[in-house]
């Protein structure tokens, strides 16, 4: 199943992808898109609803973020071999783990800010891994089945602020608008291999990302077990798991974003997003 929310930001309802690529209302069924309505049972339930039933949304509504009252946005640094070629800088012995502010999340397609005072905003184009049930010290082997399925993230990263400002890289990385997530949370079951998925970014029509989660120096199964050693992680938490070569930083000379600027992120069975750069607001 494609699930989805939709509405103003704030008000967002439940959704469903159908077979044409329509929008079905799910709010009849359920109230939101959360990891407390991703149980196995609930999606058991929902796959048995006939898409064609649900009444249609209208298509020029606004897409939110897939899924809301995310408990955790936790973010994996430098695991693809590629972009950490780029940036100069040495593979990790173990996943480099830091945290974006959950009010950095915005839907797939609204405008992204650049903060005031910034000089260096930058994209990434990352796979986002939603949580289903609770891990603990779980192994790798056991890691995946406690996914209940994956999306597209813009890890949006201001670098001065993530590399200058001391302390922490969550300084550069949680602006509001920081985090687009979307359009749809593509359930694990139609992900065959989530280490095989063609992702990509342009910005103005320029492709500047072009790579493959075959590059992950640590797969999605490690991430997970390697995190359940340190936190628990319950459902609904979300995982961006790094991003391929070709962010901003690592152009020759470095490029950034700007205002008018446009993005536009794909992922393999996952989507679009597109957003649009503007100044930052009060």
């Amino acid at each position: 199943m494609k699930l989805l929310r939709f509405g103003e930001a704030g008000e967002e309802k439940p959704g469903m992808l159908d077979a044409d690529g329509h929008i079905r209302d799910l709010s009849g069924h359920i109230d939101d898109i959360t990891g407390a309505t991703l149980s196995s049972d609930a999606l058991d339930k929902l796959r048995s609803v006939d898409p064609s039933s649900l009444p249609l949304v209208d298509a020029q509504t606004r897409i939110g973020a897939c899924i809301g009252a995310v408990g955790k946005l936790i973010a994996i640094g430098l695991n693809y071999a590629d972009h950490a070629a780029e940036a100069n800088m040495a593979l990790p012995e173990e996943p480099i783990v830091f945290f974006k502010a959950t009010s950095s999340i915005s839907g797939p397609d609204d405008p992204v800010e650049i903060p005031r005072g910034s000089t260096k905003s930058d994209w990434e184009v990352e796979l986002g891994v939603v949580i289903g049930t609770r891990a603990k010290y779980v192994s790798e082997a056991d890691a995946l089945s406690h996914v209940v399925g994956y999306c597209i993230v813009n890890d949006v990263s201001e670098r001065d602020f993530q590399l200058h400002r001391s302390g922490q890289w969550v300084k550069g990385k949680s602006h509001d608008t920081f985090a687009p997530m979307g359009p749809w949370l593509v359930t694990a079951d139609e992900v065959a291999d989530p280490q095989s998925l063609g992702m990509s970014l342009s910005v103005n029509g320029k492709t500047m990302q072009d790579g493959s989660t075959t590059t992950m120096h640590f797969s999605v199964a490690t991430v997970i077990a390697h995190l359940s050693q340190f936190m628990t992680l319950h459902p609904g938490d979300v995982i961006a798991t790094g991003t391929p070569p070709g962010v901003g930083m690592g152009q020759k000379p470095a490029v950034y974003l700007r205002e008018g600027d446009e993005m536009v992120l794909s992922i393999e069975g996952l989507g679009e997003q597109r957003q649009t750069c503007i100044a930052a607001r009060s």
